[in-house]
């Protein structure tokens, strides 16, 4: 018996390593490729709309830390990423953006990142209401139904903001304002998929603390 349970624990743990190096591996993998799209963006020549644009932030004094991309590229980026699509035709990422401003650089990217999530999180609150609005109508969910999840959608956005995961920095400028403290811009992508699993996962929460039954039947309505 004793030998069977240490096999059963090497076999776990030679799982548990398999799967960590690949985990590793893959985001490894997709490290490379990301150095390599940057490099190759380096070569190219932004968009006219990207230089035109950056053109105005820079007359604004906007400007990039020390080793980030230039203004233009970082349009470009944006720009690219708003218009990719998944196999079903919606946009494959979710675009927040905020700006902060305080007494350092490092503080102030802090807090327009956070609030870049926060902007994220309002905007899958928007879309889940909309959903929630559209099965109303279909009379596939009652009004008082609908009301109790409407409720706590709107209750999850800290939550929702909570559970995004990791987010792909798009944009990042700064510039110093005439009392020396420094003002970030920064805009983030997420990816439209994870962004609906935070959802799920923080609405469901908030269900479960309400005793509410309706999280099976959400799950089916919203195709989770």
């Amino acid at each position: 018996m004793k030998k069977i349970i240490l096999l059963c624990l090497a076999f776990l743990a030679m799982t548990a390593g398999s799967l960590y190096a690949q985990s590793t591996n893959d985001l490894a993998k997709e490290r490379k490729e990301n150095a390599k799209m940057t490099r190759a963006e380096l070569k190219q020549k932004a968009s006219k709309s990207a230089r035109k644009e950056a053109k105005k932030l820079q007359k604004e004094r906007w400007q990039t830390a020390p080793g980030a991309l230039p203004i233009d590229k970082q349009l470009d980026k944006s720009y690219n990423m708003q218009y990719e699509y998944d196999e079903s035709g919606y946009p494959k990422y979710l675009m927040g953006e905020a700006m902060s401003i305080g007494e350092n650089y490092d503080g102030a990217k802090m807090q327009a990142l956070e609030l870049a999530k926060q902007n994220l999180a309002g905007q899958i609150q928007t879309e889940i209401t909309a959903l929630v609005e559209n099965q109303v109508s279909n009379q596939q969910l009652s009004a008082e139904e609908a009301a109790t999840v409407t409720k706590s959608v709107m209750a999850s956005k800290n939550l929702i903001s909570q559970s995004i995961g990791r987010i792909l920095p798009v944009m990042e400028v700064y510039r110093t304002l005439s009392n020396k403290n420094k003002e970030v811009l920064t805009r983030i992508a997420y990816n439209s998929a994870m962004a609906k699993e935070a959802a799920k996962k923080a609405i469901r929460k908030d269900l479960e603390k309400q005793g509410d039954q309706l999280k099976g039947q959400l799950d089916k309505l919203l195709n989770w």
